[in-house]
This record gives structure tokens, sequence and C-alpha cells, in this order.
């Protein structure tokens, strides 16, 4: 093996010193730290020392503690969350039992003698039938004669698609007019008489309202003629602006051309909404100046 040779710190040059005496340590001649042999001896580590214990912190304690406290001791019971502080205890003897919690049914009523069989519709295999009875009814007589007497049978109304066809009842086909031969064929149901009243019950009442507002605000309604020369004149009016609007140029390359062309459409939009509230209401009313 080859042997190293320890050097003291203070005897190798400059360059080779890499350790302090405060570390105490000792390097080989390859500049690395070597481990120590035995350990170092000192006068002060003979002498008896205190251990000296980490002093802790002082504990945090919130200083809303004791209004805490007051409050939980104060809304809290001894018996709120563990029950009453007695409780009857229960009988050993009164034990649950099995299906003792299940429904039961009502007592069954002896209203028959169980060893009575009940009475059968039917006859037992014991019984005998009643031998030696003879009817002197004549059925071939009493037939005949029913037929004879009886009212011929009414042939159900019947159709046929095609000559070869099958044969359908005509009654469920649906081709009988049933439906208007009813009575009520025709007759205009009672709630549309009923709604037709109540409607000119409020139109009337609507009108008698009208007539008290105009005899107070002193309106004038328009007549007939009145709004059908209002409404020829709106449409005359309406037919100058528009042929005006035609004769407009194509090109809108200024100001003013663009602000006629605005106001024309704003007058033809006016007298259009003229024309349809009077076209939609008959009756016009306007107050007197």
């Amino acid at each position: 093996m080859r042997a190293r040779t320890y050097l003291c710190a203070h005897a190798r040059p400059c360059w080779q010193r890499q350790g302090t005496a405060a570390t105490g340590g000792r390097f080989s001649v390859s500049g690395r730290r070597a481990k120590k042999p035995y350990a170092e001896e000192c006068i002060t580590n003979l002498l008896p020392r205190l251990e000296e214990k980490p002093v802790k912190p002082p504990r945090y304690i919130s200083i809303y503690r004791p209004s805490v406290k007051c409050e939980a001791e104060k809304n809290k019971a001894q018996w709120k969350t563990m029950g009453p502080a007695k409780v009857a205890v229960p009988s050993p003897k009164n034990f649950l039992q099995k299906h003792s919690k299940e429904p039961k049914l009502p007592a069954r009523k002896n209203e028959q003698d169980p060893k009575k069989l009940p009475e059968l519709s039917v006859p037992r295999r014991t019984d005998r039938p009643v031998m030696g009875i003879q009817s002197k009814k004549n059925f071939i007589n009493t037939n005949a004669v029913a037929v004879i007497t009886g009212l011929p049978k009414k042939p159900q109304p019947i159709y046929v698609d095609r000559r070869q066809g099958d044969k359908y009842l005509l009654e469920t086909s649906g081709l009988l007019p049933k439906y208007i031969k009813k009575k009520e064929y025709g007759v205009t149901p009672k709630y549309i008489t009923r709604r037709n009243e109540e409607r000119e019950r409020a139109q009337k009442e609507y009108e008698t309202s009208i007539l008290e507002n105009l005899r107070k605000k002193a309106m004038k309604r328009l007549t007939d003629e009145e709004r059908k020369t209002l409404l020829q004149g709106l449409k005359k009016n309406w037919e100058e602006v528009h042929h005006e609007f035609q004769g407009l140029p194509v090109e809108m390359d200024t100001i003013p051309k663009k602000i006629n062309k605005e106001k024309l459409e704003i007058q033809m939009k006016q007298l259009e909404h003229d024309i349809d509230v009077i076209e939609k209401h008959k009756v016009i009313y306007i107050a007197n100046e």
C-alpha cells in the first residue's frame, strides 16, 4: 500500500495551505483533508460543562380566549349533548321479540261453525238426480208458433265497394249523414252566444263612456265624409312627395342633396303612418279649438 505523509498546516508552502487554525484539520500532500487519527486533547475539554437547554418562546394565547370560554359555558347545558341526567331504565322483561313490530291483522270473527262446510253451488258427488219426471210440453209446436207469430228480423244495412267485393256494415262506415241529423246541428253554442252578448255590452259601455268624455272635454267626432276627404288629401300629399323623391339625382355628392333626400324620406314615412292610422280606425275624435 502507498503510504501517505501527513504534514502540519504551518509546515506546508502557502499554495498548499487550505485549512485554518479554527478548523483544526490536517491535510495530505495531495491537498485533501485527511481523517483525524485520534481526538484532539485540550485542557478545557477536561473541565465539566453545564448543558445549556434551549429556551422556548412564550406560548401564544389569544386575547379573546376568556370571552369565548365564557360564552361557551353560558350557552351550553350539562344535558344538551349527552341527554337528560336521569333516564328511566327499561325493564328486562320488555325485550324486543321477533316479529313484534310487524303489523297485525284483526282477529277473525267466528260467524260460522268451522266444522260445517259452506254451501256449494254445484251438486256433490254423492247426490243423485231426481228420476222419473216427464214434461208434456210439445217443443216442436211451441217453436213453430213462436216463429210464425214473431216479427221478422230487420237486415243490417251493408255496402259493397265493388260488384264482386266484400260486404261491410253501412252504419260504421261513415257514409251515413248521422252528424247533420243531430238535434244540435246548426245551432249556435251557448258559450258563443254568451260571449257575443258580453262583447255587445262592453261596446255599449265603451261608447257611453266616450260620449261622456266628449261632453266633458268638448271633443268633436269626424263624420265619414270628413274622414274620406282627409284620407284623400293625405294620399295626394304622399304622391306629391313621392314624385319629388323620384326626381332626385342618383349620385348624392353634396351635403344639401343628402339633407333634401332625408327630409323627403321623413315626410313620406309620416304620411304613410297617418294614412294607416286613419284607415285602421273608423271612428276618430278631434279636440275643438
